[in-house]
């Protein structure tokens, strides 16, 4: 298979100590911004440009670092580490000016590249008759 090229379309500010931060698109993909702002939450994909390499090698992890939950494939979690470091997060859009957003609950860091944005769509996003392991049931129980 060729390579894939991903190229970023902008660059997060995250802002210390808040759950706000700031998403700057470069001047370039402006024009994509057009109609964001009719949307109250978007899916942030990201290339997680921190992460070590040691842990894009990691085939299996335990959920959230926690030994007590069973090793899993990355694929069966949501662990940072993966063979390609790729970010996604739903976040609030509280305001879009230009071509910042202000976006609530993105959890990369400051300088992170965002490599896309997709509107989140309630019809099409939401899914029905969800299973998940009893182990993840525990992780969102904990999370109230």
């Amino acid at each position: 298979m060729s390579s894939i090229r991903i190229r970023p379309v902008g660059v997060v500010k995250a802002l210390e100590e808040s759950e706000i931060s700031r998403i700057e698109i470069f001047e370039k993909y402006e024009p994509a911004l057009l109609g964001i702002e009719g949307f109250s939450h978007l899916l942030i994909l990201y290339w997680m440009h921190k992460l070590p390499k040691g842990e894009r090698d990691l085939l299996r992890v335990h959920p959230k670092g926690r030994p007590d939950l069973p090793l899993v494939g990355v694929f069966a979690s949501r662990s940072r580490a993966r063979p390609n470091p790729i970010g996604l997060t739903l976040v609030e859009l509280v305001e879009r000016s230009g071509r910042e957003l202000v976006v609530k609950g993105l959890d990369a860091l400051d300088g992170t590249p965002v490599i896309d944005i997709k509107p989140y769509v309630p019809h099409s996003d939401r899914a029905s008759g969800v299973r998940v392991p009893s182990w993840a049931r525990r992780l969102s129980a904990g999370r109230r």
